[in-house]
């Protein structure tokens, strides 16, 4: 309703292709501009999708939802970022990478856990030195406590949220809602698996061209190594399912791959991109969106993220 009081479309791109540079609208996010300085501009230009799973055995969960990091190559959705051709997945490249190096802590892959304190200190840790990068750069201590929880300053893929209380996926793109519904059902399948199943890393069953298996078991599941995982993701975010080695370690989690049509593989065009044609494509997604919401929904629903 509020897109079509502007007289606009809303679209399902994790970036809106070219540059997006809105002002902060609260005291937090004006604070969140001081202290990253340019390195906000990766988050002017991303959209994404936020998963919420009701704690169970969090170890386990923090663990599992960092394992199907490379999951976000079943949705990926823009390959464009501030007008250039990159990655299938240019939002969580930008997102993770481009915030300057004293940040990528705070919006990277972490690490599994080995037990829940350890998380925890984890985030601590952060959250002192968020307080001290935010010194730098003149914003105090004092309004940082004031603006920001602990749980707030890490932006990861992965997070724990002790106040809703939930785990976290921040992985996806933000995407077709029917894209969306798929993978969350996917994803929560593997997920509750987890009140019966330990969590295990370390180096799995070496498939066909040496791509490691995961394994589902009745009471484990086994996932690689974090290096492992972390070439994974590097592959999923810059090749999404063209990569054998993601669309193979995907259908060993249990995903059928064949069933998702991520929207960046059909996104073509230069490799720059002029407004013109960028808004030409964000039109076009938005009707592919609204298609999509009205057949979910059966009415003249619309769904949003950037305007076109």
């Amino acid at each position: 309703m509020a897109a079509e009081r502007a007289s606009k479309r809303l679209v399902p791109l994790g970036t809106p292709l070219t540059a997006s540079d809105a002002a902060a609208n609260c005291e937090r996010g004006r604070a969140f501009e001081t202290i990253y300085g340019s390195g906000i501009q990766s988050a002017k230009n991303c959209a994404g999708t936020h998963i919420h799973f009701e704690k169970s055995n969090v170890v386990d969960q923090l663990n599992l939802l960092t394992a199907l990091d490379p999951a976000l190559a079943l949705v990926s959705s823009s390959t464009y970022y501030t007008g250039e051709r990159g990655a299938n997945s240019t939002r969580a490249l930008a997102y993770r990478t481009a915030c300057g190096d004293e940040f990528r802590c705070y919006t990277d892959l972490w690490d599994y856990a080995d037990s829940l304190a350890e998380w925890r200190d984890r985030v601590d840790e952060k959250y002192d030195r968020f307080k001290r990068l935010a010194a730098d750069r003149g914003v105090s201590p004092e309004t940082v406590e004031d603006l920001f929880a602990p749980e707030d300053t890490v932006l990861n893929p992965v997070r724990l949220r002790e106040c809703q209380p939930t785990v976290e996926w921040r992985a996806p793109d933000a995407a077709l809602p029917s894209e969306i519904i798929r993978l969350a059902t996917d994803v929560e399948n593997l997920v509750s698996h987890t009140r019966t199943a330990s969590v295990e890393y370390g180096t799995p069953e070496i498939g066909r061209d040496c791509i490691p298996v995961p394994e589902i078991g009745r009471d484990r599941i086994r996932v690689p190594e974090f290096e492992t995982l972390c070439d994974l993701s590097r592959e999923a975010i810059e090749s999404g399912l063209e990569s054998p080695d993601v669309d193979s370690y995907l259908q060993n989690l249990g995903f059928d791959t064949e069933t998702y049509e991520p929207l960046s593989s059909n996104l073509y065009g230069p490799q720059q991109l002029s407004d013109f044609e960028a808004r030409t494509r964000r039109l076009q997604q938005a009707g592919r969106l609204q298609a999509d919401v009205q057949k979910l929904t059966g009415e003249k629903t619309r769904y949003s993220m950037f305007p076109a």
